[in-house]
This record gives structure tokens, C-alpha cells and sequence, in this order.
């Protein structure tokens, strides 16, 4: 974002020479730009290991904040793989180093003067510095860098699923030891992760060998990984472990899900749920494999966030088709009960406690 719309380019030197900039590439995703300056002998600074760091740990960063040349603060790291909203494929290092404007670009150094981090946002009521700063790890800036000085753009892996968060409940649903892991909650139609083999309804725990505590970690993982070679899942499917090969696609655009229109009327159980099977037209005009609709949400069900209009999709897990198989499921379904509906553009779990 500096030099977004900028006609010109200038590099200063602290002894304050100065160099016109060309710009390589810009990758608008990770909000890193490769520039280019005909000059040598310059100094340079090692590259750190972002992986090898800690929360608590110190660290400092340098930059122009309001125009003030070679600026230093400093603060620790609160948190490493921190996903922002819009910022899907770049795990951000969380800091309080005070950042300001001005600040942005600037390198965040580790305690052995390696860099570590591109100083990226910072989050504000007021515009200015609250306490939480955020940095692009060196390594995601580095891979970047690598694709737009061989080609000019950047290629990403993707697998073509829609994910969600594990909370206590849905992890209670699920039978997992612990809420962690990526939830599953809508696979895109032939694509990578359903020639694999991969269901809503599965948590991924790891792709090759690295673990996913949080879902914001997946999409950064599977975007490092070249589009066409293959990868290997650990999930967890029906109370168990599992392994699946998958091969990667190329992220382009997003791919669309679905449209919206709400409707209903019958059946209520112990959720609180009143709901009714879905005609054909409506199927269509919601191109939907869902076929029942909430038509009132009450109790429990409206306590965890289900709304009337929402597409019930399956129960646990398992897909739901009639007011019947609804009915058995839930009856048969514990203390917990994670509902996958479909909801304007996107599927997503909602897991209900129907006691203690």
C-alpha cells in the first residue's frame, strides 16, 4: 500500500543519497511490492527465521513514522499466525512495537539484528498507535519477492473448501479430544478437496506434517504450496484420524457459492427449531443440495445464532433430506449438536447445546 497509485518512486539513504525506484511487481494479497534501484555496495541486513519465534519475545522495529528518520521502538510478540479479516494468506506476526504511519515498510528485527518482519497495520479507533501492530513475516515476504522477480506474479495454492473456526461445542459435536483444526463446512463442487475425497463436516489437523491449531492458519499453508503437486491431509472423520492425498489447484478468483432467498413452515423439536422441506423451484433459485428450510428459530437454535431462512443441510455431520431424518438425528445427537446450514453465500457450522 505505499506505493499503491504512486507515478514515482524515491529510495533514501540514511547518509541521504537518494535513488529513483522502479517497481518490480506488487503482490496486492500479502500488501508486498519488490523494488528495484540501479545501485552497489550497499549495505543489507540478514534474514531471520519467522517460525523460530515466540510470544514474549523482544523485538524492534525501525522506520519514518510522521516523517522522523530511523525511528526505533520496540515491544514483544503477542501472537505468530495472527489472521486479519481480508488477509487470508498472510499469517501476521502480532506485536505491541508502537507503529505509526510512516512506519509501514519498515523491517521488524529479532534481538540478534534479523529481520524477521515487514511492518504492515496496525489496528485503531483513532488512526494512530493502540497497543496491536501487525508485521508480514519475512519468509511469506520473501517467497513473493522470489515469484515476481522469475515471473511477475504470484502463484497460489488452493483446495476449494469453505472453513470455520473449532470452538468447545463443535469440538464436543465432533468427539475430538480439543477444539483445534480447520472445520469443513462447504466443499466446492469438483474441485481439488472433492476429487480427494474431503466432506463437510471433516476438521483438518495438518497438511504435510504441519499443524493447524486455528483455521486462519490454513489458507496461508496451502497458498505456499505450488499449484499441481500434491499434499497430504490429516483430518478427523467419524471420532478418527485419517490421511488424504490431495492435488493442489492454483487460486484465482474466488469461486461463487450460491445465492439467497429465505422461506418456511413445520416441524419443532428440543432446538427450538420450526422447519419445512424445500420445493424444486426453490432448490434452484437458491441452487441448493439442501432440502429443508427454518422457518422459525426459537430456544436453543436462535441462542447460537440459527435464523430463520437458513438452509439445513446436515446434522453432525450427516445429511439431513426429510423432516424425518431430521428428527431421528437430533433425538440420537448428544448434549451438542452442530447443524451445517447454508446461509447467503456460504455454508458454515453452528453448534447448539441442548444440555449440560
Amino acid at each position: 500500500h505505499v506505493v499503491d497509485r504512486a507515478r514515482e518512486v524515491t529510495v533514501r539513504m540514511t547518509d541521504r543519497r537518494e535513488y529513483r525506484a522502479s517497481v518490480v511487481g506488487v503482490d496486492v494479497r500479502t500488501d508486498v511490492a519488490v523494488l528495484k534501484i540501479d545501485a552497489d555496495k550497499l549495505p543489507f541486513v540478514r534474514i531471520g527465521s519467522p517460525a523460530a519465534l515466540k510470544a514474549g519475545q523482544w523485538v524492534v522495529a525501525i522506520g519514518s513514522p510522521f516523517g522522523f528518520d530511523n525511528s526505533v521502538t520496540a515491544g514483544i510478540i503477542s501472537a505468530t499466525a495472527r489472521s486479519l479479516p481480508g488477509d487470508a494468506y498472510t499469517p501476521f506476526i502480532q506485536t505491541d512495537v508502537a507503529v505509526n504511519p510512516g512506519n509501514s515498510g519498515g523491517p521488524l528485527f529479532n534481538l540478534q539484528g534479523e529481520v524477521v518482519g515487514i511492518n504492515s497495520q496496525i489496528y485503531s479507533r483513532t488512526g494512530g498507535y493502540q497497543g496491536v501492530s501487525f508485521a508480514i513475516p519475512i519468509d511469506v515476504a520473501m517467497h513473493v519477492r522470489n515469484q515476481l522477480v522469475a515471473t511477475g506474479r504470484v502463484e497460489r495454492g488452493r483446495i476449494g473448501v469453505t472453513i470455520q473456526d473449532v470452538n468447545q461445542a463443535l469440538a464436543d459435536s465432533f468427539r475430538l479430544p480439543r477444539p483445534y483444526g480447520a472445520l469443513v463446512s462447504q466443499v466446492e463442487d469438483r474441485g481439488p478437496a472433492d476429487k480427494a475425497g474431503l466432506k463437510a463436516g471433516d476438521v483438518i489437523l495438518a497438511v504435510d506434517g504441519r499443524a493447524v491449531e486455528r483455521s486462519g492458519e490454513l489458507p496461508a499453508i496451502i497458498a505456499g504450496i505450488k499449484p499441481g503437486s500434491e499434499a497430504s491431509l490429516e483430518i478427523w472423520r467419524d471420532k478418527a484420524k485419517r490421511e488424504l492425498r490431495i492435488k493442489v489447484g492454483e487460486l484465482k478468483d474466488d469461486p461463487e457459492v450460491a445465492s439467497r432467498q429465505p422461506s418456511g413452515s413445520a416441524d419443532t423439536g428440543k432446538l427450538g427449531l420450526a422447519v419445512r422441506p424445500l420445493s424444486g423451484g426453490e432448490r434452484q433459485q437458491l441452487r441448493t443440495a439442501g432440502r429443508l428450510v427454518v422457518e422459525e428459530s426459537g430456544g436453543p437454535a436462535a441462542e447460537a445464532g440459527v435464523e430463520a431462512g437458513d438452509v439445513l443441510l446436515a446434522v453432525n455431520g450427516a445429511p439431513v433430506e426429510s423432516v424425518g431424518e431430521f428428527r431421528n438425528s437430533v433425538t440420537k445427537a448428544g448434549n451438542t449438536v452442530a447443524l451445517l446450514i447454508q446461509r447467503g453465500n456460504a455454508q458454515i457450522y453452528i453448534p447448539v447445546r441442548v444440555g449440560s
